[in-house]
């Protein structure tokens, strides 16, 4: 079944995480016409070491705000703790709530496989959200269930690994070359997280970083950039690539 609401929403675990991962293919969808939905799963409430949760959750939901604005995209929080994302009813609740008030086509989220618990948890409850939207007694007051189940894509995981440091292959690559820039603009609107990664991670340089994986997945195609994504199809959800049939010579299928 297609649905002709041409909408792309991006769910990640922390604020930055679009910006690196995924920012090149909203970008990309924009330009296509489609409207790009941003949120966070937490505020970034644990990313400093010199501001309180609050101050720094205001920070960091005012930088995923002016990143998202780059792209005209709305952005949202659901408010959940840095460490602690739960698959738990009250957090599932939360994001089958914002799919049905924002009705994507199109979901991508956090990969399964990733370094931070964070990560795959956010993966894991978006994939029961987008599966239970349109489930009628699931109660969101004020919010009608939505009958469709959108195509769900994963990003790579965070410099394309999982726990056990073992490659995870993507199952496509997109060539962002062209949005490369706006991308590195995106990530640069997070300006609170330089130092703290530097400091706690021994990242000296982010945007550095994003662009230096963002060249290994080119290479991988032969492009300047790329991102990795892999789609879900398990039961029930779509098994046709929108994002091949939007982006064309694009997106590179890897078998």
């Amino acid at each position: 079944m297609t649905n002709p609401n041409k909408t792309v929403l991006a769910i990640v675990a922390h604020p930055d995480d679009a910006e690196i991962s995924c920012a090149g293919t909203l970008a990309l969808l924009k330009d296509k016409g489609w409207t790009v939905v941003m949120a966070t799963m937490t505020p970034g409430d644990c990313g400093s070491t010199v501001h309180t949760r609050e101050e720094i959750s205001k920070i960091r939901k005012q930088e995923a705000a002016d990143a998202a604005a780059l792209l005209d995209a709305e952005y949202y929080c659901l408010e959940c703790d840095d460490v602690f994302v739960m698959y738990d009813k009250q957090t599932i609740v939360k994001a089958i709530e914002l799919i049905r008030k924002t009705k994507p086509s199109v979901v991508i989220t956090m990969s399964p496989s990733c370094y931070m618990v964070d990560h795959e948890m956010t993966s894991k409850i978006i994939q029961t959200a987008c599966f239970s939207a349109g489930i009628v007694n699931i109660e969101t007051p004020g919010v009608e269930p939505y009958f469709y189940t959108p195509h769900l894509y994963y990003v790579d995981a965070m410099e394309g690994k999982d726990r056990f440091g073992e490659a995870v292959k993507p199952g496509m690559i997109i060539d962002i070359s062209s949005k490369i820039d706006l991308k590195e603009e995106m990530l640069a609107k997070h300006a609170s997280q330089r130092d703290w990664l530097r400091e706690h991670h021994g990242m000296d340089e982010y945007i550095i970083a994003m662009r230096g994986f963002g060249e290994k997945r080119g290479k991988e195609i032969s492009v300047a950039y790329g991102e990795g994504y892999r789609q879900h199809l398990g039961h029930a959800y779509p098994q046709n690539n929108i994002l091949q049939e939007e982006l064309g010579e694009l997106v590179h299928e890897r078998s």
